[in-house]
């Protein structure tokens, strides 16, 4: 049997702004943990967020540079979930009206010719804090730190359309990650730099028989800093669903972990949709 593979990216790209997206604490790299906070970005009762305005405007030059509709009104929403990096038990992002939408990007195709793929929607959030383990691996550490250093810094996520001229192989996701960091670093509103996290991607992949009009259940990679290890990700998840579905099992919508030493992708949860984070305006901004 044959499978059609449908890829969709959500990158987060780290703004190259001077201070935080609703404070004014600096944005600043090797620098003693929990260092650059305040009551706002660390979330303390009565401290009130204020926009960062270079953050918006990095934002629409993102939106025009991927031919996008830009709204004209636009709204900050509160995603609701509980982590010990997220100190206000929330997190400032966007569900509707987001800053633009309907945009898209030009790669080069699985063919050799250019291949137009759909972007849904780009929009800002605040970025949560850091854990910091006592050991390399998460299972062998006794304790768990946090810096909130990274607390409230702007991300740019851009959500590439599943529907709308997906995703459609290996080849074409690196060719579409390396066309998007080339044209975000052109538009200098972010230096991109992978190994310090200011590019990051999870990837929704999900298979379904070839030329079926119904999508199938995906699963979603979370935390992927590496073009390389997405490759790798990609290889491994598409090989695991493709057996399940040959012997008529069928796809657990899930959010799995890359094992980066044996190359296999893990279940760590099973997938959130937008109603389990109780999306609703922050009436704050």
């Amino acid at each position: 049997m044959d499978f059609d593979i449908i890829i969709c990216f959500e990158t987060h790209v780290e703004l190259k702004t001077e201070t935080k997206l609703f404070c004014r604490c600096p944005v600043r790299y090797d620098v003693p943990p929990n260092t650059q906070i305040c009551p706002v970005c660390t979330g303390q009762p009565g401290a009130l967020p204020v926009l960062n305005r270079k953050a918006v405007e990095y934002a629409i030059r993102a939106g025009l540079a991927l031919d996008c509709s830009i709204n004209t009104n636009s709204r900050f929403a509160r995603k609701n979930y509980f982590y010990p990096d997220l100190p206000k038990g929330y997190q400032i992002s966007q569900y509707e009206l987001p800053f633009c939408e309907n945009g898209q990007l030009e790669i080069i195709g699985d063919d050799g010719l250019p291949y137009v793929v759909g972007i849904k929607r780009i929009h800002l959030e605040e970025d949560a804090g850091k854990l910091v383990h006592s050991s390399d691996s998460f299972e062998e550490s006794d304790y768990s730190l946090v810096d909130y250093n990274r607390s409230s810094v702007p991300l740019l996520e851009i959500v590439a359309d599943h529907e709308q001229n997906p995703i459609r192989s290996i080849k074409e996701a690196r060719s579409y990650l390396d066309k998007l960091k080339q044209v975000l670093t052109y538009i200098e509103i972010s230096d991109c730099m992978l190994e310090k996290g200011q590019f990051r991607c999870d990837v929704n992949v999900s298979l379904r028989p070839r030329g079926a009009p119904q999508f199938g259940n995906r699963t979603e990679i979370k935390n992927m800093s590496s073009f390389r290890f997405i490759a790798d990700a990609l290889e491994y998840e598409i090989s695991r669903q493709s057996d399940i579905l040959k012997t008529g099992g069928q796809i657990s919508q899930e959010t799995r972990l890359f094992d980066e030493e044996q190359k296999i992708t893990l279940p760590m949860r099973s997938k959130e949709d937008a109603p389990d984070y109780r999306y609703f305006p922050d009436p704050d901004l």
